[in-house]
């Protein structure tokens, strides 16, 4: 039984897979066996890898690509499938929110909230998946096999709860509304993803989604922390490596009757 959640010898695409969560998990698959390549859209050296990954040597490549870029992304898969071929699994990991010591218009109320921000996020967490996944999922599906993991959040099933940061007004002096464009690119990957599962069935390209909850990174304030915390039923946010079994469970063969499924890993706080 062990052997269907075996990941080893497959070729694996990371899309932002040096980010804080990506690392985890591209260090997870390369750990299992794995050959992982990650889509990077800022160059990345091979000092530099052997730092970041210590003893995993030629398991885990970098190219560079933003999933933004239609023809950087053509071009890095093609280099991909000359050194290792054709992937048999996708991690639409890439994913940018507005940043909570960020400017306040990048933090504005829905009314001014500027469509600059809504560009750039909604272009890299949906557009950016749609894209990845057209150039990738397509030489899967030529191959009849394939995994597709989506990386959504719980803002894509419920809507961010505004007073979880009424705090900074009453400190700062200055509203902080959490944006309505990361929870619209993130509930947009629900339906691309059962689009996809269906679309790709017939070549046993499965794609799901999997749904996270808070992680614990050391970059919130202790107010925000809290408050979300009470309305966590288990109390606690993620550890930063508990993602990386049900990322290493989607792209095995333990999940092969699974497709447009989402999965929800947020500790209970949809539940309330």
């Amino acid at each position: 039984m062990n052997d269907i959640f075996s990941v080893e010898g497959k070729v694996i695409v990371v899309t932002g897979g040096l980010g804080q969560l990506g690392t985890q998990f591209s260090r997870s698959l390369a750990e299992a066996g794995a050959k992982v390549a990650i889509y990077s859209r800022r160059p990345f050296s091979d000092e530099q890898l052997a730092d970041k990954f210590p003893g995993l040597g030629e398991g885990i490549r970098v190219y560079e690509a933003s999933v933004t870029d239609k023809e950087a992304l053509t071009e890095a898969t093609k280099r991909l499938v000359e050194d290792w071929g054709v992937p048999h699994g996708l991690v639409n990991n890439a994913g940018i929110d507005s940043k909570p010591d960020g400017s306040a218009e990048q933090n504005a109320p829905f009314e001014v909230y500027p469509q600059k921000y809504w560009d750039d996020i909604i272009d890299t967490n949906l557009t950016g998946v749609m894209l990845t996944s057209q150039i990738v999922g397509s030489l899967m599906a030529a191959e009849n096999r394939g995994s597709i993991v989506n990386v959504g959040s719980i803002y894509g099933l419920v809507s961010p709860n505004q007073a979880l940061y009424a705090y900074r007004e009453k400190r700062d002096g200055v509203p902080f509304i959490k944006a309505v464009s990361y929870a619209a690119s993130k509930s947009g990957l629900i339906n691309l993803t059962r689009y996809l599962g269906t679309y790709w069935a017939p070549k046993k390209v499965r794609c799901n989604l999997i749904s996270f909850g808070g992680v614990k990174t050391g970059s919130f304030d202790k107010e925000f922390v809290d408050n979300f915390l009470e309305r966590v039923p288990m109390g606690r946010q993620a550890e930063i490596d508990e993602y990386n079994g049900v990322v290493r469970f989607m792209i095995s063969d333990a999940s092969t009757y699974m497709t447009g499924s989402n999965v929800v890993v947020d500790g209970g706080f949809t539940a309330w």
